[in-house]
């Protein structure tokens, strides 16, 4: 394991002897561009494992993705192996059939101090939900990137991170009711404490989320990549692109479903992934908007 090497998975070949705000930006922004949010592994036979060698094995020398658990298990490897003083925290995802965030803390990101500011990474929410670049922790200022605008607000002892997004324009008409869509202009994506974690704490989570029949990633093969104007997402057979038009006040959604002889070649031409194994996709009813 090496930093050189994540380097080179991610395209980044600029000068990390800096540990400022610019080049913690530029190492974000080219892992979210490189490295597919994915649970795959769980549809193609493989057990997903809170083991760093192999996470940075499967993500940087086998180029996969993976979901947060191991994204965000990595970047925070990466980011102390630079020196930069990074914090492990664990979070609770909200859920829109609740009406509130889940009980269990199932989403990991990473706490970084610069020069006495607070910063929140987080390279592996995927779909419109994803930052690009890290978000100064300040209660309540608005903080514009690509997908819209996110906020941070504290609410004591409980941090909360939204969205102000812009509407949907679907492009095919089959999806113009599709449950992906999502409709809220603005929606809260998870809420997390500030107390330090270790990585144990997530071992039960990352057995349940494969394995259980409720899990969301059990009933739903994803695949999500951030391109320069959008993003790609795979969702069971469903293929889709988004742009992002922020001078019309859209995002533009090209949505089509693909056939199982289409997969793997829509997985290496728009993912650069190459599963070893099979995939089966899984699209089952479940709580979900891209």
């Amino acid at each position: 394991m090496n930093l050189e090497e994540y380097f080179k998975r991610i395209g980044f070949h600029g000068s990390f002897d800096k540990l400022d705000l610019a080049t913690l930006k530029l190492i974000h922004k080219h892992h979210v561009m490189s490295v597919p949010f994915e649970n795959l592994s769980i549809h193609c036979g493989e057990k997903i494992t809170m083991d760093l060698e192999v996470i940075y094995n499967k993500i940087v020398r086998s180029s996969r993705g993976g979901w947060c658990l191991e994204n965000n298990f990595l970047f925070g490897w990466v980011l102390r192996e630079m020196g930069y003083d990074t914090t492990r925290l664990a979070s609770r995802v909200f859920s829109s059939c609740l009406n509130d965030f889940y009980t269990t803390e199932t989403h990991l990101i990473n706490k970084v101090v610069i020069d006495g500011k607070a910063y929140i990474t987080d390279v592996s929410f995927g779909v419109s939900s994803q930052i690009w670049e890290p978000l100064e922790l300040v209660s309540g200022k608005d903080q514009p990137q690509a997908a819209g605008v996110f906020r941070l607000i504290d609410k004591g002892d409980f941090w909360v991170l939204e969205k102000t997004g812009r509407k949907p324009e679907v492009l095919n008409p089959d999806f113009a009711k599709s449950s992906l869509v999502n409709r809220k202009e603005t929606k809260q994506i998870y809420g997390f404490s500030l107390m330090p974690c270790e990585v144990d704490h997530f071992f039960e989570q990352n057995q349940y989320l494969q394995t259980d029949p409720t899990s969301l990633f059990t009933n739903k093969s994803i695949c999500s990549l951030q391109t320069p104007t959008g993003f790609r997402v795979l969702v069971g057979w469903t293929y889709s692109e988004v742009t992002y038009k922020a001078e019309a006040g859209v995002d533009v959604l090209d949505m089509r479903d693909i056939t199982d002889d289409e997969i793997e070649q829509i997985l290496r031409e728009k993912f650069n992934l190459k599963l070893p194994k099979k995939l089966q996709p899984v699209n089952n009813k479940a709580s979900y908007t891209i």
